[in-house]
């Protein structure tokens, strides 16, 4: 059997950096306030080098006080 590539959405990596720069946070600092191990780590989710983890796309949500749905559905855009 081969291995086939998960399906992940789109525009995800992309609203991440937008969430980012929107809460005028570094890498560093978001990495920070979402748990994650280094900005190399928040650097891959937003080139679309790594999918993040679901825990990750919801504090995400959390953080930016938008659903989880707005994050990984591609036809939905990031609040104004």
């Amino acid at each position: 059997m081969g291995t086939k590539k998960r399906l992940y959405p789109r525009r995800t990596a992309k609203k991440l950096k937008q969430i980012r720069q929107r809460l005028g946070l570094s890498q560093g600092e978001i990495a920070n306030s979402l748990g994650v191990e280094n900005r190399a780590q928040i650097s891959a989710y937003e080139n679309g080098k790594r999918d993040a983890p679901i825990v990750v796309l919801l504090r995400y949500a959390r953080l930016a006080k938008v659903p989880l749905e707005t994050i990984v559905d591609d036809q939905l855009g990031l609040p104004e």
